[in-house]
């Protein structure tokens, strides 16, 4: 099976990393500078459950990219989904599945319109992995899953050969028969805790602290209100969990969204919270409150030249 990832940053290059050292059939599609790095370093992983180094990772930029992949892993920002589509373009072919693995829902209406329904998979995936200083994908938790499926549920055969190639590759792969409940579970988990530790700007325990459990839990609610009014209503264990989670004293989880705002990038507030919103039909208040936040960071970054 011949895999294209886009990208190779903390997503792209530590699964398709993963997918190389284990001997898989992996390309990887980057912008000329990333391209540099690893051809002079290779890729590089530091985890703690087991470093890995491809010395060699097979790379290709978007202007000499041809013929098709059988799959290809999309780990970009939703930000970026409309450049990415268009690199990766040219790799897909009457019978390659798209593998993506952003946060919400909205990407998933963008590359079907752009590749067709039958070539989009759903996925979602469970790792803390950002590019260090030097180049490497750091690997920051203990937990590293990628989970994968039909979007129309069930195990096809193209999901059981997907979930054969990703067997024994150093990370955990979960073929899902019900994809979009698992992306569901984790959107409402992702715009809760990254809701609230940028409206907080703080750590979970640190708003804990201060008082704002309760506020927490009414965001969790509100999300999970409106996967309930999608048809994707979380099980009870899993809601208990999140709600445990946000409101866990002393925990220093924070969140990717909450790390951008602090080295001032780019965010996903309308994929993440927005979507959320419109997809409620109504005007839940924490999380309006949430995306006027992130809104209003958004618009200074614009307004005082940020790129």
């Amino acid at each position: 099976m011949r895999i294209l990832v886009v990208g190779a940053g903390g997503i792209g290059g530590y699964f398709g990393g993963r997918l190389a050292a284990a001997g898989r059939d992996v390309t990887f599609l980057v912008r000329p500078k990333r391209a540099e790095s690893l051809l002079l370093n290779g890729l590089v992983i530091r985890s703690p459950l087991g470093d890995a180094h491809v010395t060699q990772p097979k790379l290709v930029t978007a202007d000499r990219l041809g013929g098709s992949f059988d799959l290809v892993l999309l780990g970009c920002k939703a930000y970026d989904i409309d450049d990415a589509m268009a690199s990766f373009a040219p790799a897909v072919g009457p019978q390659t599945a798209i593998l993506p693995t952003l946060n919400g829902m909205a990407h998933l209406d963008m590359l079907e319109r752009r590749f067709g329904a039958a070539a989009v998979l759903g996925g979602t995936c469970f790792i803390s992995a950002t590019i260090a200083p030097d180049g490497a994908i750091l690997h920051m938790n203990d937990t590293h899953r990628l989970s994968f499926g039909e979007r129309s549920g069930g195990l096809s055969p193209r999901i059981e050969a997907i979930a054969a190639i990703m067997a024994d590759a150093g990370f955990q792969a979960e073929a899902s028969a019900d994809i979009l409940q698992a992306m569901w579970d984790k959107w409402v988990f992702i715009a809760s805790s990254a809701g609230m530790t940028c409206l907080m700007r703080s750590a979970i325990g640190d708003y804990v602290a201060a008082g704002a459990s309760d506020a927490a839990l009414q965001l969790v609610d509100e999300c999970a209100s409106v996967a309930a009014g999608q048809g994707f209503a979380l099980g009870a264990a899993a809601l208990e969990r999140i709600r445990g989670m946000m409101t866990m004293a002393g925990s220093a989880i924070t969140t990717s969204m909450l790390r951008d705002i602090e080295a001032g990038g780019r965010i996903e507030a309308g994929q993440i919270i927005g979507d959320m919103i419109v997809r409620s039909g109504t005007r839940p208040p924490i999380l309006s409150l949430v995306h006027a936040h992130l809104r209003a960071y958004e618009i200074r970054r614009a307004r005082e030249g940020g790129r």
